[in-house]
């Protein structure tokens, strides 16, 4: 891991109509090779986050910078190049095409880059494989499980090989089998130097997954805390540390 920043933020402010800010004088940095978790509640400020991050939004202020590109100053289709070359995103709901293989699906980004077809289909196998999905690969996702379907939605964010993977809650529609094969990917992903911003609310996935952890109270930054695990699976320290108070009222 190197010490040269992948994501910048300077008090980064995002206003939607007379309402309360959604992200509120956030300033913040991410160096590359690094795993870091945003954690919070529903409304803390996580998704406006990581639509600010991924270009799909722009600051009301501030500024917003990945990999020495400003985001924050792109039209709308510099945001699209920007994203096909340089971020890959994982959801929760995976956001495959069902009526796409499971290698047509990881090729789509590949070839919306312009990406030949034979090159595409010969990197979309290999990432396949790596992963452990390969024999999947002309199967349709709604023949898969949840979490083989992670795994093919990983495959796609990195068929770019992107400077920075996004991943939005990415075990929130997985059972914790599948939950903890997606947990240890990430780690594995981390570990060959890739740069993963996870947004989660869950405390312990954030713990025992990042080396670090940003916390969101209200759009602002609460918490930024090195994990005592260094994303080794140690999630009780942090849990323990900062507690999350959920507000009055809210159930999830």
């Amino acid at each position: 891991m190197t010490n040269a920043p992948m994501i910048e933020l300077q008090d980064t402010t995002r206003k939607y109509d007379d309402g309360p800010p959604a992200l509120a004088g956030v300033t913040l940095s991410v160096a590359a090779g690094e795993c870091v978790a945003i954690l919070g509640h529903s409304g803390s400020g996580k998704s406006t986050l990581l639509n600010l991050i991924a270009g799909l939004d722009k600051p009301s202020s501030g500024t917003v910078t990945v990999n020495g590109t400003r985001v924050d100053q792109l039209g709308e289709a510099g945001s699209a190049k920007y994203r096909r070359a340089s971020i890959g995103m994982i959801f929760q709901f995976f956001n495959l095409l069902d009526d796409l293989t499971v290698l047509d699906n990881v090729m789509v980004p590949a070839q919306l880059a312009g990406m030949g077809k034979g090159e595409a289909k010969r990197r979309a196998a290999e990432l396949l494989g790596s992963l452990g999905i390969d024999r999947q690969a002309k199967a349709y996702p709604q023949r898969l499980s949840g979490g083989q379907r992670q795994r093919v939605a990983v495959a796609r964010a990195l068929m770019n090989r992107p400077a920075l993977l996004l991943a939005d809650e990415p075990t929130g529609a997985l059972d914790s089998s599948s939950a903890e094969d997606v947990r240890r990917l990430l780690l594995d992903l981390n570990g060959q130097g890739q740069t993963i911003l996870l947004v989660t609310h869950d405390v312990q996935l954030a713990a025992s997954t990042a080396r670090r952890t940003i916390e969101l109270v209200d759009g602002a930054v609460a918490r930024d805390i090195v994990n005592s695990g260094n994303g080794s699976g140690s999630g009780a320290g942090l849990a323990a540390r900062t507690p999350l108070t959920r507000p009055s009222g809210e159930v999830r």
